[in-house]
C-alpha cells in the first residue's frame, strides 16, 4: 500500500517542498494519518516510510494507532522520497507549478529522460524507488509464510509515476487522478516479477483512462498530489 503522507505545512503553502527533511505535518495531517489507520481492514505486518519528516510523522501516527506487535516497528527506507524539483524547490507560484506539471506529464508520456531544471528525471525517480519495492517484495511478499500487507508511506508524484509504470496503467489515468493526503495506491505482486494495481485512491479496476473533467484552472493547488 503506497500511501501519500498526511497534509504538511508545505501543502498548505502550495510549496514544491521536495528536499528532505522538508516540512512537518499540520494537525489535520496527523489526524488524516490516524483516520487512515482506523480505516485499515487488517493490521499490516510492516510500515515503511521515506526519510522526509512528513512521511516519518505519518508513519508514526499510523503505527501508534494500530499498535503493531512488538518487534515490528516503522522502518525508514531510502529511495522513496518525493520527486526532486531542483531549481523549483520551495516555490509556490503558478509558473513553477505549471513547469513541474508539464515535465511530469512528459514522463508519463514516456519521456523519462527529461529532467526538471536542476532536479531529477523520471528515470532517476524510478531508478531509486523501484529497487526499494523489489527488495520489500523479495524480503517479505515472496515468502509463503508472509500473509500481511506492507504500508509504504511516501509521496504523491513519486507514487503515481512508479505505480503507473510498474502496473502498466494508462498514462492519462495516472496524470489525471491525483492522490489526496493519505490516499493510497495498492499494488499486488503477480508472476514474472510484475505488479498489478488493485486500488487507486477510492477507485478499483478497471481504471478509466479518459481525462477527468475539471472546473478549476490547470494549475493545481496541490501539484505533488
Amino acid at each position: 500500500m503506497l500511501v501519500r503522507h498526511g497534509q504538511s505545512r508545505g501543502n498548505v503553502d502550495r510549496r514544491l517542498d521536495t528536499l528532505p527533511p522538508g516540512a512537518e505535518l499540520t494537525d489535520l495531517g496527523r489526524e488524516q494519518a490516524r483516520t487512515f489507520a482506523r480505516g485499515l481492514a487488517r493490521r499490516p505486518g510492516l510500515i515503511a516510510h521515506s526519510i522526509a519528516t512528513r512521511a516519518v510523522q505519518t508513519a508514526t501516527e499510523i503505527h501508534q494507532m494500530i499498535s503493531v506487535t512488538a518487534g515490528t516497528a516503522a522502518r525508514e527506507v531510502h529511495g522513496i522520497h518525493e520527486v526532486q524539483v531542483g531549481a523549483l524547490e520551495n516555490r509556490n507560484d503558478d509558473e513553477a507549478h505549471d513547469e513541474f506539471n508539464a515535465i511530469y506529464r512528459r514522463w508519463h508520456a514516456g519521456e523519462l529522460d527529461v529532467a526538471l531544471p536542476g532536479g531529477e528525471s523520471g528515470r532517476d525517480v524510478l531508478d531509486r524507488y523501484v529497487p526499494v519495492l523489489e527488495e520489500l517484495r523479495a524480503e517479505y511478499l515472496a515468502h509463503e509464510t508472509w500473509h500481511d500487507d506492507i504500508v509504504v508511506v511516501s509521496h504523491g508524484a513519486a507514487i503515481r509515476l512508479v505505480s503507473a509504470v510498474l502496473a502498466g496503467l494508462d498514462s492519462r489515468f495516472a496524470v489525471d487522478h491525483h492522490l489526496a493526503n493519505t490516499e493510497a495506491v495498492v499494488l499486488t505482486p503477480t508472476g514474472a516479477g510484475r505488479w498489478s494495481c488493485v486500488q487507486w485512491g477510492a477507485l478499483v479496476p478497471p481504471f478509466d483512462p479518459e481525462p477527468v473533467v475539471v472546473t478549476d484552472p490547470p494549475s493545481s493547488a496541490d501539484p505533488m498530489g
